[in-house]
């Protein structure tokens, strides 16, 4: 059978033959199309040459631990991440959210729950009201898939990177001050760590600017913030 291109694919990263069968025997009857890595050299590849709409990682992998490949993933992958594990401690799931997971499910758990879950991480990624690829000049940025490709080549972003480019088109035109953009991108307590920002954007510039001395979209309001506007 062919597989829907419609369809949402998610990629399943565990070593467990027994775990990747129910998970794709969940996904698919929740209308999912699934994608199996056993172990997290082939997952990294996996998610690097497929781009799935999500990821589901086991914590205990034979060649790296879940964490490493998590921290590895989102050097340049905004790909949302639930994380497995029978590690249900409150030390485990903190390390693992702050390692740049988007939820945690412990196991043994239930199909219900774990179709919820991905309803959810995949609901994130893409907020209602929220155009699914914006362009500029020769720029794509497509946050469904959270990928950015310029001329058709892809465009490697940092999180940060990316979250300052998304804030600015959602706010297309209008000014986003230094303030807000630390706080939604870096967290409260970085109202006035301006020069977190300088540096991101102006490696931001370079990624996707013709010139990143003479920017042409990503315009500074000196002393006030940056504006995103279209050519012209």
């Amino acid at each position: 059978m062919t597989p829907d291109p419609a369809k949402l694919e998610i990629l399943v990263i565990d070593d467990e033959v027994q775990i990747r069968r129910l998970l794709r025997i969940t996904l698919e009857a929740g209308g999912y199309r699934v994608r199996e890595a056993e172990n997290a050299s082939l997952g990294l590849n996996e998610a690097a040459v497929q781009r799935p709409d999500a990821i589901i990682l086991d914590l205990s992998l034979p060649d790296m631990s879940g964490l490493d490949v998590l921290r590895r993933l989102r050097e340049w992958s905004h790909t949302p991440v639930l994380i497995l594990s029978v590690q249900g401690d409150e030390t485990a799931k903190i390390a693992a959210l702050d390692a740049g997971a988007d939820d945690y499910l412990t196991k043994p758990f239930g199909g219900g729950e774990l179709l919820a879950r991905v309803r959810v991480l995949l609901r994130r990624a893409q907020p209602a009201g929220e155009v699914s690829i914006a362009t500029f000049g020769d720029v794509q940025v497509d946050f469904t898939r959270r990928t950015v490709t310029k001329a058709g080549v892809d465009v490697h972003l940092t999180l940060k990177e990316y979250a300052l480019l998304r804030l600015l088109l959602q706010h297309r035109g209008k000014v986003v001050t230094h303030r807000q953009l630390l706080r939604d991108v870096w967290g409260p307590g970085h109202e006035d760590d301006t020069h977190y920002l300088r540096v991101h954007m102006a490696n931001l510039r370079k990624k996707i600017e013709v010139s990143a001395e003479q920017p042409v979209f990503l315009k500074t309001e000196s002393g006030i913030g940056y504006r995103f506007t279209d050519a012209g």
